[in-house]
């Protein structure tokens, strides 16, 4: 009954003509932002934040827009998969599969289709799910002291960069990179100045949008000026789309598996929408009667992971929601908005603003259907897009980015540190160091800090007191569990590629 009532509070924030509108205008820029290859949901939601600040949005609009750029970046993903064997991101690299495969077999428009439903059908679910666990997750974080904080911004940081990384040094390097850039400006418990070299432009810190904008955005148009836009054309041609119901229904069983699985790998910090799509795909794949046909375009073989990753987006909001910590990279931009907008996420953010929290949720359902109803009749205006020159496109990520940070701040100095992070970003993907735990050091290193030191003050010093309860000591195991996982997760993703590649 309590869920209800809530969602009645949602629905009426939702169905608001400007909430709607903003709902609407989030899909279908997602959606774009998705199509168009390297750029995925990070790099979406980072470009819209300062217009987001620009357009002066509340936290409600400006959380429900955003997350709808999330929602429609996660179904678009798959286009420039199947149409081009380019993952829009990484999410949607198990979709070229068999996505693929199936649009050089002359079913590029059925692979799109089954594709956006089984997006709908795992986003659905998930959003479903997040109104029913999230209350109650939030309830058990009442519970949380300095320490269990402290043991789970640790296992943010040891899943997230393990999980995102090939390799686990250079997954801790950028942590500590970004947790170090956390530390610059006044010590707020000794009134000291920390790394600033004396700038006074540094005494505040620095400001996570800018660096947010810089390792997204500003590095991407670093990427494109040194590949010169290669890989902008279409791959397949996309004939006649029509729904084939039948495959739909041959695979409602696989898409409902795929949910659950995805969802629960999104609640895990730092597992995200890459392990969710991963994990349904093989485990289809291995209960499958006809798993030689994987890879030869099958249409369980892109239900799958499109299922599993969207489930995993909407999954990755409930630790963000309910304990604030990111269960990815791009809720972990989100969660920066919210923290710029004076909202701290966790458990009393249901109580206090239980507006943002069921606004939220209730306009996720609606974005659902309006992907839904978006990517199955006008997929064929989202394939067109993919033809736009990516040199007439980055110039526009670039001014908007620019304008938009020089609107929040009127700073030059901003402008400088925001190319400053563009040229970091590009450095440490050049080589390959993931830039998602360095905005996860910014973000929450000041609480990470913040709450060691609590907990060393109230037991007088004593280290074990991190370790003084049962939700503690599991905290802490799991962040070694979670750093340590994937160097067997990798060894059993090489089996398809391999497979693939033979």
């Amino acid at each position: 009954m309590e869920i209800i009532n809530n969602l009645y509070l949602g629905f009426s924030v939702a169905l608001s003509p400007y909430t709607l509108m903003l709902a609407i205008i989030g899909c279908f820029i997602g959606t774009i932002v998705g199509a168009l290859p390297g750029l995925g949901p990070s790099n979406g939601v980072a470009i819209l934040i300062p217009i987001t600040f620009t357009m002066g949005l509340d936290a409600t609009a400006s959380l429900v827009l955003l997350t709808a750029v999330y929602y429609g970046a996660m179904y678009g993903g798959r286009i420039s998969s199947i149409l081009l064997n380019i993952p829009g991101d990484e999410p949607a690299m198990m979709t070229t599969l068999d996505g693929y495969p199936m649009a050089k077999n002359g079913r590029a428009g059925d692979a799109l289709v089954i594709s956006g439903f089984a997006s709908f059908v795992g986003a659905l679910l998930a959003t479903l799910a997040l109104a029913i666990v999230a209350p109650s997750l939030a309830r058990v974080a009442y519970v949380f002291g300095p320490a269990e904080y402290f043991a789970l911004y640790l296992l943010a940081f040891c899943t997230l960069g393990g999980v995102a990384s090939k390799n686990q040094a250079k997954a801790a390097l950028a942590s500590c990179v970004g947790l170090g850039i956390a530390m610059i400006g006044v010590d707020h418990t000794t009134g000291m100045t920390r790394y600033t070299g004396g700038n006074l432009h540094l005494m505040d810190g620095i400001d996570f949008l800018v660096a947010i904008v810089g390792l997204f955005a500003v590095s991407e148009v670093f990427f494109f000026i040194e590949s010169h836009g290669k890989n902008s054309s279409l791959g397949v041609t996309l004939g006649k789309v029509t729904i084939p119901w039948s495959d739909i229904f041959h695979t409602r069983w696989t898409m409902l598996r795929s949910s659950i699985v995805g969802f629960i790998a999104g609640v895990l910090p730092g597992a995200g929408a890459s392990l969710g799509s991963f994990l349904t795909y093989m485990m289809e794949k291995s209960i499958a009667g006809n798993r030689e046909e994987f890879g030869t375009g099958v249409a369980k073989g892109v239900a799958a992971p499109e299922a599993g990753n969207n489930a995993a987006a909407g999954g990755a909001l409930v630790p963000m929601l309910t304990l604030g910590v990111p269960g990815s990279g791009t809720t972990a931009v989100l969660l920066a908005v919210l923290m710029t907008l004076n909202i701290t996420p966790g458990p009393t953010l249901f109580a206090d603003r239980p507006d943002v929290v069921w606004g939220l949720i209730a306009s996720l359902i609606i974005a659902n259907f309006v992907l839904l109803f978006m990517n199955v009749p006008m997929v064929k205006v989202f394939v067109r897009i993919l033809q736009v020159p990516p040199a007439m496109l980055l110039p526009g990520v670039t001014m908007v980015s620019f304008v938009g940070i020089y609107s929040l701040s009127g700073s030059y100095f901003d402008l400088l540190l925001m190319t400053l992070f563009g040229v970091l970003g590009y450095i440490f993907r050049k080589l390959d160091i993931p830039t998602v735990p360095v905005i996860l050091g910014i973000l929450l290193g000041a609480n990470m800090e913040n709450n060691l030191r609590r907990a060393m003050v109230l037991s007088d010093g004593d280290w074990t007191f991190l370790f003084s309860s049962g939700i503690a000591i599991s905290l802490w195991v799991a962040a070694v569990l979670g750093f340590v996982a994937p160097f067997f997760f990798r060894r059993i993703m090489k089996k398809p590629k391999i497979a693939e590649n033979a």
